[in-house]
């Protein structure tokens, strides 16, 4: 049985392998995303791209439909209608096609397997000794996620997904209930796996995805805005000024 296989038994396909590595940057693509809830339009004429090497921030006020963007990509969300590739061939579930791993909002590691067992399938071995020696790991490889604190297990879940195998990285609110301290060594964590990954990151703290991203999107009225210098951030009324 494939290590695909085992998560989606778990119901957890979150985290999932890529392919071979190519030698050109591969482009992440989404287009025309219409999604609606109740009659009310949260996405229309939807544009992003993210290529490996770069860190893409999203941001928008809440309920903008930045979740709900992250999992139309990842293939968990149907829109209405949506086009997502990967250098020009069709993606119709990043998951299915384990080419992008997603970090959601709420836990998804399966309970009762051993941290380090489920690290063995899902992290990329260009960076298992970074993640491994990174000291949640130290702590409680031997053990399981009931072991672990809500504030360990949320970082514990941030690294497996920022360290895994997955040609691109989805991160939903990852700098969200940790410390200043965890946030800017995630923030390296980030950049420095952004060197051959493609990543995509939102959080309602903009100035940790200010700090963080080679390129800014702003999602408002349901359409995204590329957002070339901050001072835009505040013409277009999502902040009222920029420290």
């Amino acid at each position: 049985m494939s290590i695909c296989l085992r998560f989606y038994r778990f119901h957890h396909p979150f985290i999932l392998i890529n392919h071979p590595l190519n030698l050109e940057p591969l482009i992440l693509k989404t287009d025309s995303v219409q999604l609606e809830f109740g009659g009310r339009k949260i996405l229309q004429d939807v544009y992003l791209e993210c290529k490996q090497g770069e860190v893409l921030g999203i941001l928008g006020r809440n309920g903008c439909g930045k979740s709900s963007l992250l999992r139309i990509i990842f293939g968990t969300l149907r829109p209405a209608y949506k086009h997502v590739s990967i250098n020009g061939e069709y993606i119709k579930k990043g998951y299915k096609n384990m080419r992008v791993a997603y970090l959601p909002q709420h836990n998804y590691l399966p309970k009762g397997i051993k941290i380090k067992k489920l690290a063995a399938t899902i992290i990329d071995d260009r960076f298992w000794g970074d993640f491994s020696t990174h000291p949640i790991y130290e702590k409680y490889a031997e053990k399981t996620i009931a072991d672990l604190s809500g504030g360990e297990l949320r970082q514990l879940e941030t690294l497996m997904v920022i360290y895994s195998k997955a040609d691109f990285i989805l991160l939903d609110e990852p700098f969200t209930h940790i410390s200043p301290i965890q946030a800017e060594a995630f923030k390296e964590i980030i950049r420095k796996c952004a060197k051959i990954k493609g990543i995509i990151v939102t959080d309602h703290q903009y100035y940790n995805i200010l700090d963080v991203s080679d390129r800014i999107i702003l999602i408002t009225d349901g359409y995204t805005r590329p957002i070339r210098n901050n001072d835009e951030l505040v013409t277009y009324g999502y902040v009222s000024h920029i420290n």
